[in-house]
């Protein structure tokens, strides 16, 4: 199951949004137009599931951290998601003099027929009935739990190296999904044994490219101190090479060990924000590549990637439709498809990383110019 369409209102730095999504997007605009705030959306509404509505807009500030700056006259906030082009959740929140957060409108449609329509004559018995959604109650989302269970497996995901190698130095709790990485190296030793060598085969297989004095990526638990680790051998001048865990692998390693293996898991959307992060321009390179790669298949999960990077961009399988820019302007942020312009570079063969950040570039030079009339 997959995104392939979403609807913002009066979301954050967004008045409105319609976007067609496909099994890998990349995010592109200036800094502060709205990139992570469109990804959240993402998590947002995994946090409905997980968490309940109330504290998922509490955990982002209230409402009014959430409502758009620029809406005016219309101050209620809108998602609406589209599923395999079947299944549509949508979710309209306000807030009254009782309530903080309180569920306008809530529907659940499967290809154009209802299975769900809120307010109903429940909710006008019993008013606080709208302080919850359907979604996030399993007496109440059995017809369409599948669309549940989906934003419950959407994955952000911002690898802090550091993070990976040493992660009772950041909590001494252990956590669970966390979204910088404190327990990747435990989720894989934790997934069943002939699932994970297979995956690690595949990404030992992929490092080949970025790594390639990387061999034999494993995972073994150390028996004293109750802590799986990573190990690979390195090769180096000594014919047998040397075995090393995670504390000696580089911050790009680490990133590309977890990004890979995150990419490997069944899924909804994996979030990845800037994943050039730590690594070098000519692996950046590969990155598109090896994601297209590794979710190829009914089963691969979408790939949603906001970047500013150039290597990234310079794929030439990357494809324009793949592509949305999102531009500031003074009615708030707009996401949009690409250019007809650089739509048309890329088809006659220029790369995205060619045809589209040198149209950023000037919008933000342009408007850097009007600021300073």
């Amino acid at each position: 199951m997959r995104v392939t369409r979403v609807q913002l209102k009066n979301w954050k730095n967004f008045q409105n949004v319609d976007a067609t999504l496909h099994s890998r997007m990349f995010f592109v605009g200036v800094n502060a137009s709205g990139k992570s705030n469109f990804l959240d959306a993402f998590r947002f509404i995994r946090d409905v599931v997980e968490h309940g509505v109330g504290k998922a807009v509490q955990g982002r500030g209230g409402l009014t951290k959430l409502r758009c700056l620029y809406a005016r006259q219309e101050p209620d906030i809108r998602l609406v998601f589209t599923l395999d082009d079947v299944w549509e959740y949508e979710l309209e929140l306000t807030s009254s003099k009782q309530f903080p957060v309180e569920i306008k409108k809530e529907c659940v449609r499967k290809g154009g027929t209802s299975i769900l329509k809120r307010p109903d004559a429940e909710d006008e018995k019993d008013i606080q009935r709208r302080t919850q959604t359907a979604l996030e109650q399993v007496s109440a989302n059995q017809a369409f739990r599948d669309i549940a269970n989906f934003f419950r497996s959407i994955e952000y995901r911002q690898i802090l190296p550091q993070a990976v190698r040493d992660p009772q130095a950041f909590s001494a709790v252990p956590v669970m999904n966390d979204p910088y990485g404190r327990d990747i190296v435990r989720q894989i030793w934790s997934t069943p044994r002939q699932t994970r060598e297979a995956r690690l085969r595949r990404i030992d297989k992929a490092l080949q490219i970025a790594v390639p004095t990387l061999t034999e990526l494993k995972v073994e638990m150390d028996e004293n101190r109750g802590q799986p680790h990573l190990r690979a051998k390195f090769q180096h001048w000594r014919p047998n090479g040397a075995i090393q865990d995670e504390s000696c692998f580089s911050d790009g390693t680490l990133r590309l060990i977890a990004l890979f293996w995150m990419l490997l898991e069944k899924g909804g959307p994996l979030l990845l924000e800037e994943p050039e992060l730590s690594l070098n321009e000519e692996i950046v390179c590969q990155l598109p590549t090896l994601f297209a790669r590794l979710i190829r298949g009914k089963q691969g999960r979408q790939v949603l990637i906001s970047t500013h990077s150039y290597a990234l961009l310079d794929d030439p399988g990357i494809q324009p439709e793949e592509m949305l820019q999102l531009e500031p302007g003074k009615d708030g942020t707009v996401i949009r498809p690409l250019s007809d312009n650089a739509t048309k570079l890329m088809e006659n063969g220029l790369r995205a990383a060619e045809a589209v950040l040198p149209e950023i570039r000037q919008g933000r030079m342009d408007q850097l110019s009007l600021l300073s009339l």
